[in-house]
């Protein structure tokens, strides 16, 4: 059964799905665009681990940073744990159990084209999570990397399908949508195609740059949408008579509820 909505459905959204999401996604999208760049290129899968701190910004578990975990919460062998120095006078007092903050490992794939002869990285594909969008350290960090990237001669692809939290800057009045693609094509600069989608159309079909001014690929998105959907089974375990994760705003509300009654899923 496919989903119900005609492009991206936003119950695929919630925390639960969405790290299988993403991880369907890259994995199509290369398996889509080897045959198309073989043999010149290249596609490569690439992970970046983020450190999720328990405590965060204020409390609330928000605060990311790239790093690795191994080398930074690992004690190194042969280093002497450092005692706590009690106090010489007796204390009445008991102990209260507290939660200490710690840090959680968070990988995150994404793709890159890469010239067979030479190495270079040709295109890079970002598919947008909320280590990249919520505000904090997460989100700098990947401007950051995103800012080298549109200095450099290398394509950028950036794929949004998260309604939260603010889009990703870009210099012109961008309209406001749902969705959103970014295809940046390093010899436009600054120019660059936005593609604004709301949640009532389909997903877009787009051309992946490549070397050469005429040379690119092709990503139906939307039937890549569709088999991460079937193959994921998501029709089986979604609750269409709840609320998606994060709630939609009041006109798209209306449509989902009308679409939902009209193919049996909700009352």
């Amino acid at each position: 059964m496919p989903s119900p909505f005609p492009g991206m459905d936003p119950y695929l959204e919630h925390p639960d799905f969405w790290p299988e999401v993403h991880h369907w996604l890259i994995t199509l999208i290369a398996e889509t665009l080897v045959p198309q760049v073989r043999p010149k290129y290249r596609v490569a899968i690439e992970k970046r681990i983020y450190e999720i701190n328990s405590l965060g910004q204020g409390g609330n578990g928000n605060s990311l940073l790239v790093g690795i975990p191994d080398v930074s919460i690992h004690q190194r062998a042969g280093q002497p744990e450092v005692a706590t120095l009690a106090a010489d006078k007796d204390s009445t007092s008991q102990p209260q159990t507290v939660t200490l903050p710690r840090s959680e490992p968070v990988k995150q794939a994404y793709l890159e084209i890469r010239d067979l002869q030479t190495g270079q990285v040709v295109t890079a594909i970002e598919i947008l999570s909320p280590v990249n969008k919520r505000p904090g350290e997460g989100r700098t960090t990947y401007i950051q990397k995103r800012q080298q990237v549109l200095a450099s001669l290398t394509h950028l692809v950036e794929i949004d399908l998260l309604r939260a939290w603010p889009p990703m800057p870009v210099l012109d009045a961008a309209a406001a949508s749902d969705y959103r693609v970014l295809i940046s094509n390093s010899e436009r600069r600054p120019k660059a195609d936005w593609y604004a989608i709301d949640l009532q159309e389909p997903l877009p079909t787009l051309p992946i740059p490549l070397l050469g001014q005429n040379e690119s690929a092709t990503l139906n998105l939307q039937a890549l949408f569709d088999a991460v959907y079937h193959r994921s089974g998501f029709d089986y375990v979604v609750d269409y008579s709840r609320e998606p994760s994060p709630p939609l705003a009041k006109p798209e509300h209306e449509w989902a509820t009308a679409l939902l009654i009209n193919k049996s899923l909700r009352d």
